[in-house]
């Protein structure tokens, strides 16, 4: 006995799907967005039971996908993802049912529907704007903002990471730019750092002095000096070594600590200084060869002991 070929098989199971007038308006609402059972049956106004039981037909036959969203399903239709075939076969059934009431009343419904996971957005947000910081910090934690920062430094940069401690903030730039220059004069640190970092070709661990960087003229397109400036004896030649490693269109970043009057604290972390005023602070990178200076105070961190922190950053003349 022959058998029938596997094609029109095919065709009359995707004839058979699109036979079904639930079936088409389902499919017409899953090709504009994706949605779950409780909006369908809302839109459709139908029960649930003959919504998952079309939709599952709809599954079965490939004309819809579903991905699981906490405790719902959301379904969609994508034309571009149905097959050669049941593509052409989909857009004679489009353009047949383009004009058909039920169509026309299922989008005005699907836009109600919409627009009140719009509004329900908003109420949630006007209701969490005062509280929306703290929330996001207690749901997502902190690391995911510095994080997308980062993606937006240029891949071919060459950064300098000068008194780069432990290497927490080499770690964070490594693999995002061209080459990472790590610069500390303390051994333990960088064995602290190498630790962190590993073996890595686009990092490179140096030991040396602010005042004296091993590092090659215009050898860097940005540097930055995180908490650094107050340790330095003589802070206006580390930022003129610092002029000197940027390329001409070089940007520098410092983070350090703002002027204050704890002594204490000074002797205590074996600091130099008791952090830098904002003029005096610009009056040495002019003088280093850095113009569009701008320092502006950090806002302190909750529950924080040390004093306030500014961020000075400068491009090269």
């Amino acid at each position: 006995m022959n058998k029938t070929p596997a094609q029109p098989v095919a065709l009359l199971g995707w004839m058979d799907s699109l036979s079904d007038p639930t079936r088409l308006r389902l499919l017409r609402l899953l090709e504009r967005h994706e949605l779950g059972v409780v909006e369908l049956c809302d839109i459709l106004q139908l029960p649930q039971s003959t919504v998952s039981r079309h939709l599952k037909i709809l599954l079965d036959q490939g004309w819809a996908k579903a991905r699981r969203q906490g405790t719902t399903h959301l379904y969609r239709c994508i034309l571009d993802e149905l097959e050669t075939p049941t593509r052409k076969l989909w857009l004679i059934a489009r353009e047949q049912t383009e004009n058909w009431s039920a169509i026309q009343h299922d989008r005005l419904r699907l836009e109600r529907r919409l627009e009140q996971r719009q509004n329900d957005s908003q109420a949630f947000f006007a209701s969490a704007a005062g509280q929306w910081d703290k929330l996001r910090s207690e749901l997502y934690g902190e690391a995911f903002t510095y994080l997308g920062l980062l993606e937006l430094l240029p891949r071919d940069y060459t950064i300098a990471d000068l008194g780069c401690g432990t290497g927490q903030i080499t770690q964070l730039l490594a693999g995002r730019v061209k080459q990472v220059i790590a610069v500390d004069n303390s051994p333990a640190m960088l064995k602290a750092a190498k630790k962190r970092i590993g073996d890595r070709d686009d990092v490179s661990l140096r030991r040396g002095e602010l005042e004296a960087l091993p590092i090659d003229d215009a050898a860097c397109d940005a540097a930055i000096l995180t908490l650094v400036l107050s340790y330095l004896p003589d802070a206006p030649a580390a930022l003129k070594e610092l002029a000197r490693i940027l390329k001409p269109t070089g940007r520098a970043v410092i983070i350090d600590l703002q002027s204050h009057d704890r002594d204490d604290f000074r002797r205590e972390m074996g600091q130099t200084v008791n952090g830098f005023a904002p003029e005096h602070l610009q009056e040495m990178l002019k003088s280093a060869g850095f113009a569009s200076v701008q320092v502006t105070p950090l806002p302190p961190a909750p529950n924080v002991k040390g004093p306030g922190l500014f961020l000075a950053a400068a491009s090269k003349h």
